[in-house]
């Protein structure tokens, strides 16, 4: 989304000088990455190395994105070596500030963003390898389940102010408040209880990168301490990959050591609770930027027919 925002030579430009003086990398040339929602994304190509920049300038997001860098580096410290290495700046420090955004560098990653069961299950071996990694003297964000997403959607419409997109959601009002009780329903389910708590990704499923016979889970930008059900509920409750998918995740838990079995409650929780996390991303974006990237109506319109309404059928029938 923010990377669709047009840069000027003379932006370019700063941006390559800054490389230069903070990190020590001479540039050769710097393309749009398209990776991503949030943030703004490079390829930076060097003498015999090649980078990835990701610039975030959201007002929501910056601080969660900040966070990040100590975890991806905790990783990095117990060889995890399917994630991007970050690179740290000329003084030793993992991000930096460039005109208003958080400024992280990373290894470029090369391959195909590809969803199979191929690389679901090595998905899950790669996840199941990081929750083996303790979190000690990590600042990270620790799942409470409070349900706050629909708080939080519905505390922004609120605040809307524009007639057609409050329209789209009159429209859906019924939709948006069965999920909202069923998203509370869930949280009362889960609520008070931390067992199994693990370093987790968010949104794995959709960044997994396939190389040749390497893969890399890559965009750590919100990684919080949760049950491993923050990042199986995509796969568990989508209907083409549902009874594999928990089989293989549980069998991927146990080889490395963790003894631990998905619970229909968490999967339920995480499915109601992303539906409404992901409306309030679009709304972060409106609030900060505006209708700069487009019609926005149409976007949140587009939203209530895509992929999350086929997870969220399942979890009805089967929750």
């Amino acid at each position: 989304m923010y990377g669709s925002i047009k840069r000027d030579a003379v932006y370019i430009n700063n941006l390559r000088g800054f490389l230069l003086r903070e990190y020590g990398i001479e540039s050769l040339n710097i393309i749009p990455a398209k990776r991503g929602y949030y943030g703004e994304t490079w390829m930076v190509g060097a003498a015999g190395q090649s980078y990835f920049v990701k610039l975030d300038y959201s007002a929501a997001h910056k601080s969660i994105y900040e966070r990040s860098f100590p975890v991806i580096e905790q990783l990095h410290n117990h060889d995890i070596d399917f994630i991007s290495r970050i690179v740290k700046t000329a003084d030793g420090r993992l991000s930096a500030r460039y005109n208003g955004a958080v400024l992280g560098v990373f290894d470029w990653i090369d391959g195909n963003n590809i969803q199979n069961e191929r690389t679901k299950i090595a998905e899950y071996e790669m996840l199941s390898k990081i929750y083996t990694i303790p979190a000690d003297g990590l600042t990270i964000p620790r799942e409470d389940f409070s349900g706050d997403s629909a708080k939080r959607f519905f505390k922004m419409w609120a605040a809307l102010g524009d007639n057609n997109i409050d329209s789209l959601f009159e429209k859906n009002r019924a939709k948006l408040e069965r999920r909202a009780a069923r998203l509370k329903h869930f949280s009362a389910l889960c609520r008070g209880d931390a067992s199994g708590f693990v370093i987790t990704h968010g949104d794995p499923g959709g960044n997994v990168i396939m190389n040749g016979e390497k893969f890399y889970i890559v965009d750590w930008d919100g990684p919080v301490l949760a049950p491993p059900e923050r990042d199986a509920w995509f796969s568990c409750l989508y209907p083409q990959f549902s009874g594999w998918a928990e089989a293989s995740f549980h069998k991927a838990l146990l080889d490395n050591g963790i003894e631990y079995a998905l619970r229909p409650e968490r999967l339920a929780y995480y499915c109601y609770h992303s539906f409404f996390f992901y409306l309030t991303e679009y709304l972060d974006t409106w609030f900060d930027v505006g209708d700069r990237f487009g019609n926005m109506a149409k976007k949140l319109d587009e939203y209530f027919h895509c992929w999350i309404e086929e997870q969220i059928k399942y979890a009805d029938q089967k929750y």
